[in-house]
């Protein structure tokens, strides 16, 4: 009986140390960016967001959320209404001087990288694990997300043995406007190259390059995202800007890639393999889509 009584007693004190240690992990989240909001969701956290930002588009049902504006333009009124616990966002999130205010009133800020790197990556989803109170569901995840990267890697080492990587050029526009070209260091940049790609821009980050410039490079391949237009629409816009490329060859072969701008927001999110392995299998028709057992 007494060992009833003590095994009773240490189930009850265990479920009490766990109702704290839930009680003490922050409940109203606002979040500010694609990437950030979407590993949120992924890790069983939706419930607890109050409010987004306008890069924050996906799962859908996020649209029924208060917005909080662009990341980079932040109010501190407009998150405050809110009354969250903690803001989470990147180094991209801001104003500081919103930051600071909102900090001052008592929000807890927390800014995790946006860089394009596996290890940042493990970091994150251990950081969010922490505060989500869910790090075996965190590690699992990471888990997955670099098993399905390592297979698509070898998948494309092997075809590249005898086949040359394509040639790719990635453009970002706004509203049809002259495109930025994406770089070297940018997101767009691992993206090309974890998909297979050589990247024809030379320079660093994001840079506006001449019609002429464009058709020069002579790509195999033009992956195009825009933050207003979306399919057919966005394609016309980029080549009425871009008369000259309107006439090379990566648009006579009808090689023109649409990519979702808010997969480039953030750092690596959770929709990334998907989007590496359909452009890998774009780019070598050869490779074969991943089983399910393959990405466990």
């Amino acid at each position: 009986m007494r060992l009833e009584y003590t095994l009773a007693g240490l189930c009850a004190g265990l479920l009490l140390s766990l109702n704290a240690l839930a009680a003490e992990l922050p409940q109203r989240w606002v979040s500010a960016g694609g990437a950030a909001t979407e590993w949120v969701v992924a890790l069983g956290g939706e419930q607890r967001l109050v409010g987004v930002d306008t890069t924050s588009q996906h799962p859908a049902s996020l649209a029924a959320l208060p917005s909080v504006g662009y990341q980079r333009q932040l109010s501190a009124e407009g998150v405050l209404t809110l009354t969250p616990d903690l803001l989470l966002g990147t180094e991209e999130m801001g104003p500081p001087p919103v930051l600071s205010q909102l900090q001052n009133a008592g929000v807890r800020i927390e800014q995790l990288s946006a860089a394009s790197d596996l290890a940042v990556l493990e970091d994150n989803l251990q950081r969010l694990g922490e505060l989500l109170g869910e790090p075996q569901r965190a590690q699992a995840a990471l888990d997955d997300y670099r098993q399905r990267l390592g297979h698509l890697q070898q998948q494309i080492s092997a075809i590249q043995a005898h086949t040359e990587a394509p040639g790719v050029l990635l453009l970002i526009g706004q509203g049809g406007s002259n495109p930025l070209v994406a770089g070297r260091g940018t997101l767009a940049d691992w993206l090309l190259d974890q998909a297979g790609a050589r990247n024809l821009a030379g320079h660093e980050g994001y840079k506006t390059l001449s019609s002429e410039a464009l058709a020069a490079l002579d790509a195999d391949w033009l992956v195009v995202t825009d933050r207003q237009l979306r399919g057919t629409e966005m394609q016309q816009a980029l080549l009425a800007q871009n008369p000259a490329l309107a006439h090379s060859r990566v648009v006579r072969e009808g090689h023109l890639l649409t990519l979702d701008p808010t997969l480039l927001t953030g750092g690596l999110g959770p929709r990334l393999p998907a989007t590496l392995e359909q452009l890998a299998q774009t780019f070598y028709p050869d490779l074969q889509p991943l089983s399910a057992d393959a990405r466990r």
